[in-house]
């Protein structure tokens, strides 16, 4: 049968080609009947093929995400494969625990937590095991220095002023011990009424007196030594002079700029230096410190050497030195008869907020924005405690007259009592609702502890046992200082209203 009989009995079908070698199309155009090039031809003429120009049948270019999940999966497995984990189980909870991983689950094994951990590092990557360590490294070392101190080689002084510290606090150690002792012959149940007598009295402490103080917030308050006048110091750069008990202005002392943080009665004011002598210091946010005298409103002198805030300014017993607490991270004593600065002492990883002298002239405690608080002695320029378990800044430190109890206050809303003999924090008093801005112990005998907060409110704490006796309620504001007067009668409460309070027994 011919070629032409054929074709008319052939279906007709179109075949589209794509981009085909020449041979190919000979091939396809001899399988249809034809040879060669007439075959081809042929068809073409007929109709039963069709070549298109330049047309391509492409692949898919996106494949399906199951098809990627299947991949990565895989990847992961090969990697697994590829990462070495310990065989010591307690080493593989280390790292589980390091990765934010629990270190075991129900019923898991220690074959099976190692599968698990090596699982979780073919997802994270090794090296995230490294980075969790060195994250831990640079953390231990930042406790590291917190509890690390620097020293600045002092002047010639400071050697002459340690050990004239010395000579002046021994004795009076010796005399706190032998008090202690004529103390502790007493019987117990004479001192049992006595305290019960205390406690009664301060659970009658009512609001003698309520005085506005300034047209700013009072910052801080503080009794003279013989308990006859009341200092207070304002935001608005001023600071006050009252008398005691009817809170009648004296004078009022004119020379800060700014905020004044602080000011505190020289220990021998009012009892045996005389009023044109230097009786008080003040100091302020821009970094003065100023002198007074009690027979003017101008300053006596500045001290200068202060380049930020000056949280706190207190006197030595001695009256001698005096210190300064600055948010430089350091805190720093003046010899007021050589008059120069005799330690610029650093330690604190933030600011130095307050600071307190021990009884005896021996010791030095200060509170810092780093949460810590450190003991120092004076004598050898040690420190000999570190003040570690507060959660945030400590604004208030205060020694106990008895000489071995030390109070702080936290804007962790909490008051802790350490004891210096054990080294450690013996107490935790769940105080107030805010912030604890003033921690202050009875100056006599240190049978109460006052603390005031920023909730509003002061409280008086018995001491030992630690347990609430009163609640000093009535000012608007928070409370930002307080002071107990020396002959312990009165209670001096100051606040962010602008006024300040005294309180008395009936």
């Amino acid at each position: 049968m011919s070629d032409d009989e054929d074709a008319p009995m052939v279906k007709k079908t179109r075949i589209f080609y794509g981009s085909l070698e020449e041979k190919e199309r000979e091939r396809l155009a001899q399988g249809s009947g034809g040879s060669g090039k007439d075959g081809v031809k042929a068809g073409i003429e007929a109709g039963n093929i069709n070549i298109s120009s330049g047309e391509v049948m492409e692949m898919e270019e996106r494949v399906s995400e199951r098809q990627l999940e299947v991949l990565a999966d895989f990847e992961r497995r090969k990697r697994a494969r590829q990462i070495t984990v310990s065989t010591d189980d307690v080493e593989v909870k280390a790292c589980l625990r390091a990765l934010g991983e629990p270190i075991t689950l129900f019923g898991e094994g220690p074959a099976d937590r190692r599968e698990r951990l090596r699982a979780v590092l073919s997802v994270v990557g090794p090296d995230a095991l490294k980075k969790s360590k060195k994250e831990e490294e640079k953390a231990k070392r930042s406790q590291d220095e917190c509890q690390q101190t620097w020293y600045h080689e002092g002047p010639d002084t400071l050697k002459e002023a340690r050990l004239w510290i010395a000579h002046y606090s021994l004795p009076r150690a010796v005399e706190r011990l032998e008090e202690a002792r004529n103390l502790k012959e007493i019987p117990e149940s004479i001192r049992t009424v006595r305290q019960q007598e205390l406690h009664k009295n301060l659970r009658n402490l009512n609001n003698l007196c309520s005085q506005i103080g300034d047209d700013r917030p009072i910052s801080f308050c503080q009794f003279s030594p013989n308990s006859k006048l009341l200092v207070t110091a304002s935001w608005s750069g001023l600071c006050k002079l009252w008398n005691i008990p009817d809170c009648s202005p004296v004078r009022t002392l004119r020379g800060h700029n700014t905020n004044v943080g602080a000011i505190s009665f020289h220990p021998k004011a009012t009892i045996s230096q005389e009023e044109s002598d230097i009786n008080m210091a003040s100091c302020a946010a821009d970094g003065s410190v100023k002198l007074w005298s009690l027979d003017s409103d101008e300053p006596m002198a500045d001290i200068e050497g202060h380049s930020m805030r000056v949280a706190r300014v207190t006197w030595h017993p001695s009256g001698r030195f005096l210190g300064t607490t600055c948010y430089d991270n350091s805190w720093r004593l003046w010899d007021l008869e050589a008059q120069e600065e005799i330690l610029h002492q650093e330690g604190h990883s933030k600011g130095v907020h307050d600071l307190h002298f021990h009884p005896d002239g021996s010791l030095a405690a200060t509170g810092g924005l780093d949460a810590f608080g450190r003991v120092w002695d004076l004598r050898t320029g040690r420190c000999v405690m570190f003040l570690e378990g507060h959660l945030k800044e400590i604004y208030s430190v205060n020694f106990s007259p008895n000489g071995f109890h030390l109070a702080t206050g936290s804007g962790d809303n909490t008051c802790k009592v350490w004891d210096l003999r054990q080294r450690r924090c013996i107490y935790t008093i769940p105080s107030h609702q805010n912030l604890v801005s003033a921690v202050r112990f009875q100056p006599t005998d240190g049978h109460f502890l006052v603390t005031g907060a920023y909730d509003n409110t002061a409280k008086v704490w018995t001491h030992p046992g630690w347990s609430p006796l009163k609640t000093l309620a009535g000012h608007e504001g928070k409370v930002m200082g307080l002071d107990v007067s020396p002959d312990g009668q009165y209670i001096a409460t100051c606040s962010y209203d602008r006024t300040f309070k005294l309180w008395m027994t009936e």
